[in-house]
């Protein structure tokens, strides 16, 4: 009996500990209206799409992984996904971004904030009253700014191309991703 309450209560545990469904498991759904502020949404959702299904499931082995001295693990690479989140964000947000500004987090928390992140920026962007995203700049601490075109292919496009360097690594490792993950319809075949 003592066994059975001890493997009820891990599971109950294990469930708790488990981040509730992102917005990004699933982003089959689709806004009817083409402008702006929802095509530039879509991209950051379909980064989103693609982050929590390579992020998703990761063992530490898988973190750890490094397939060259001269690169980065999945886990740095992972934590250089969070750190372009927050540079996207403080665009949206009208802030400076600091890049020094991170701070020591478990993988789990990294992964947590990173979604949290693009989730912002796509509330943003979907509620934008600009056309032309004058107020989106990215702006740093030595005053140099740009307009949010480098926001594009910045940090959304370089955090597109680092999340499928995820995907890699955890094939490399051992880990696939989910096979039945589709990333034309944004959901998992047979949902």
């Amino acid at each position: 009996m003592r066994y059975l309450i001890t493997i009820v209560c891990l599971m109950v545990l294990f469930n708790l500990g488990q981040s509730q469904d992102s917005p990004f498991k699933n982003i089959s759904k689709t806004e009817s209206e083409f402008n702006s502020g929802n095509i530039a949404a879509r991209m950051v959702e379909g980064l989103g799409f693609r982050y929590y299904w390579a992020s998703e499931g990761l063992r530490a082995e898988d973190l750890e992984f490094d397939p060259v001295e001269e690169g980065r693990s999945s886990r740095q690479t992972i934590d250089h996904i969070y750190s372009l989140s927050r540079f996207l964000l403080s665009a949206l947000e009208n802030e400076v971004f600091d890049a020094g500004n991170a701070r020591e987090m478990s993988f789990e928390e990294v992964r947590t904030e990173t979604l949290e992140n693009f989730e912002k920026a796509v509330k943003i962007l979907k509620g934008s009253e600009s056309s032309d995203f004058a107020d989106y700049n990215i702006k740093f601490a030595n005053g140099v700014g740009f307009p949010f075109w480098n926001a594009i292919n910045g940090p959304i496009s370089d955090a597109i191309y680092h999340t499928g360097q995820v995907v890699l690594m955890r094939r490399m490792s051992g880990n696939p991703i989910n096979p039945n993950i589709s990333v034309l319809s944004g959901s998992i075949r047979g949902n």
